[in-house]
């Protein structure tokens, strides 16, 4: 039975559902879950997790997240990237002056129009499939935050070199679709644009340096030797360790603990005696209760 976390480097042309599958067959645990969709074009970090870990899946999607998108101007497409159709293309005078000029305005809260290429459903439908059959319905604007936007000097290794191409690095929330900054960006600039490559380089704590690609899970003598255990995913929260088997007891009948003495409000990762994970959980003055449990039932 896996148990744990991989964080994989995402192949170009795989959807996230596709890794899953893969992975479900290699480890051969039914219990698979991803830590935030990528389309298939985009590369990079994908969190997938197995057994009593996939728990912990809303709290990764939920995590900020880094980009590293090719911003294509010129090309506006239906798609919002370059995978789809052109619908117009116009002349380019943007200088790196004027770009920067134009971010300034994405940054902090902004609200999007999600694409209709994209997963979302209105009214039972995704809207991709609407949009697939031709049609396109109004979408509510939804707000997001970037918490940082900046250009790079120089194509980062693998991404297209071409003309009229400028390299963005993104910090932002949940629910943020990078094609769609890419295509308004290129409206604000006139010209429109187009995203023409993504690579995500951070998901929450996980970043590339922690990733392994599809390749070297299928090649390892055993795969579940390279899964990270679910506390992982809560390595910005500080540890707070239970001093008697009664009191994890409690925990792992479900219920609130009174600790005797307060160790400051706030979300903790929560150990047995042993120093096994239990669980995350809140405090709040002297109270302990769990918000999620990750021990074996």
């Amino acid at each position: 039975m896996a148990n744990g976390v991989l964080i994989i480097d995402k192949p170009s042309d795989w959807t996230s559902m596709d890794v899953c599958a893969k992975l479900r067959g290699i480890l051969h645990e039914k219990r698979v879950g991803h830590g935030g969709t990528l389309d298939p074009m985009a590369t990079g970090v994908l969190p997938v997790f197995f057994g009593r870990a996939t728990r912990a899946v809303d709290f990764a999607m939920d995590g900020e997240k880094e980009y590293i998108a090719a911003l294509h101007l010129g090309v506006i497409t239906n798609t919002q990237d370059t995978t789809g159709e052109v619908l117009e293309q116009r002349p380019v005078q943007v200088d790196r002056a004027a770009l920067e000029g134009a971010l300034a305005a994405f940054r902090g809260e902004i609200a999007q129009i999600p694409p209709m290429y994209s997963a979302i459903k209105i009214k039972g439908k995704k809207l991709y499939e609407l949009a697939r059959s031709g049609k396109e319905v109004e979408r509510a604007p939804r707000h997001v935050t970037i918490h940082a936007l900046e250009i790079l000097d120089q194509a980062p290794e693998g991404f297209p070199r071409e003309e009229n191409t400028w390299y963005l690095r993104v910090v932002c929330s949940k629910g943020t679709y990078v094609r769609t900054l890419c295509h308004d960006i290129g409206a604000a600039l006139g010209c429109g644009g187009c995203m023409s490559a993504l690579r995500r380089t951070r998901v929450g704590d996980y970043t590339l340096e922690g990733a392994v690609t599809l390749e070297q899970v299928q090649a390892a003598a055993d795969p579940a030797s390279l899964l990270m255990p679910v506390d992982t995913c809560f390595a910005g929260r500080p540890v707070l360790v239970l001093k008697s088997t009664q009191a994890e007891k409690k925990i792992r009948n479900g219920a609130a603990l009174t600790l005797p003495t307060a160790p400051g409000d706030g979300e903790y990762r929560l150990y047995g005696v042993d120093r096994a994970f239990l669980a995350l959980s809140r405090v709040e003055g002297n109270r302990l209760t769990v918000i999620k449990s990750f021990f074996e039932v």
